[in-house]
Order: C-alpha cells, then structure tokens, then sequence
C-alpha cells in the first residue's frame, strides 16, 4: 500500500471546499438549479491562491463533486501546482447536501434567515437540510462510503478532495468520532484547505484493509487571508450578504 513518505500506512487528503459563488446568479435565477452556479471572479481568484499555496504538493488523485463550482476551484488549484498534474475525477457522493422546502425565496435576505442556522441542529434524529430536504444522516452514510472508498483505493498517498461546506463539516465531524454532533462547530469558509491523515492497517481478520485512526492537521484555513482579518462573517452569511465581494 502507498504511504506518505517517512510512515507505514497513512494517506493524507487535503480537502476544499470550492470558491465563491453568487447563488443569485443569471444562470440560477434561470433555470432555479443551484447545481449550476459557477465560481464569481472572487471564487477564481480564491482558487488559485488555494493553488499558489499547494503548488509544491505532489497530488496522485484530484477529486471532485462534479459541480461546476467545485470543478472549477479544482482545476484552479491544479493550474498552480509546480509538480505532476493528476487526472480530475468526479465523485457524485461528494455532491452538496439536497436542501428542500424552505418556502418563497424572493431575495439574499430569505435565504440567508434559512441558512444560518441550517448545519446547527443536525444531530437531532431524522435532521433534514429543510423540511422536505435531505437527511443529514443519509447524507453523511453517502459522504463516508465515497470517502471510504477512496482510502482503501491502491496506489496513492496524497489527494486533493474539492467538494462543499456541508460535505465538508460531515467529513471533518465523522473525523472527531463525534459524528453529526459536531458539524455545526467546523466553519468552511470559501477555498479553506483541511488537512486530514488517516492509518490504515491490515484488517484483523486477515483479509484487506481497515481504518486504524483519523488525524485532523488543518481547518479552514484560507490562504488569500490567512489570520481571517475583516471576516467576521460565517461563510453563509458572507455568500448571502447583499454585496458579495
């Protein structure tokens, strides 16, 4: 099994969350589908300081949701790197949580009045991201499987996952073994970095591999600001505050 240099059985994923975005933009006042919002210039730019700041990491597997938001922060990043350029691949499981009824959304202020609090009470049993949304605990079995997958996957040791806020505090929650009951403290502002080692050992039963213990080296970290200077916002209220630079 490929090991980071220097250990036995410990693969290192740095994990994005992408760039971003005007949830107002032409694109979803169109066609309603949130899927479909792209980076803002702000997002791009926020990507190639992601990118700048990785440019010395050699990646062997790049990863993303699929969303075009999260394509794009990661082939931003991929631009910058000063070492070998994996292949992207695209991982549906990593795709954002499905949010659902909400009610009349008409402006940044009825959205941001349902969001703020959205990732606070997703311990509670049969928690949904909205009434009729998606169930936080399905969303995490869906997250945990993808990401599960990747790591008993042969022939790497570094990776770079791009995905969602919401993808993003499930993984890092499922990290702590605290679960659900934790994603509401792991804040993921747009393009952070987390850092996340995980040993892997020989199964006890003697067949395959299993997961031996998760280690968080990083959070949130962004590198177009790196002490967070002027962001006093939550990065939901700073996506839907009305000016979005």
């Amino acid at each position: 099994m490929s090991a980071l240099p220097g250990t036995t059985g410990r693969r290192r994923i740095y994990l994005m969350r992408h760039g971003h975005v005007d949830y107002f933009s032409s694109i979803v006042r169109e066609t309603g589908d949130t899927s479909l919002v792209p980076l803002t210039d702000l997002g791009q730019a926020q990507a190639t300081a992601g990118g700048k700041a990785l440019s010395h990491v050699t990646f062997d597997r790049a990863i993303c949701s699929g969303y075009p938001r999260t394509e794009q922060t990661a082939r931003g990043v991929l631009a910058e790197l000063d070492t070998p350029v994996p292949e992207l691949e695209v991982d549906k499981r990593l795709v954002e949580l499905h949010g659902g009824g909400f009610g009349p959304i008409n402006d940044r202020d009825d959205i941001a009045a349902v969001m703020t609090f959205a990732f606070d009470q997703a311990g509670r049993p049969g928690a949904r991201m909205g009434p009729e949304g998606e169930a936080f605990a399905d969303a995490l079995d869906r997250v945990v499987e993808g990401f599960t997958d990747l790591l008993m996957s042969p022939g790497w040791h570094t990776a770079l996952v791009v995905a969602h806020e919401g993808i993003n505090r499930l993984l890092l929650g499922w990290c702590t073994g605290n679960g659900l009951n934790a994603i509401q403290s792991f804040e993921q502002d747009p393009a952070c970095i987390n850092i996340i080692d995980v040993d892997l050992a020989p199964a006890e039963s003697g067949e395959g591999t299993e997961i031996l213990r998760k280690i968080i080296k990083a959070v949130n970290v962004t590198p177009y600001n790196y002490v967070k200077h002027g962001m006093n916002m939550t990065s939901l209220e700073a996506i839907f505050a009305r000016d979005p630079a």
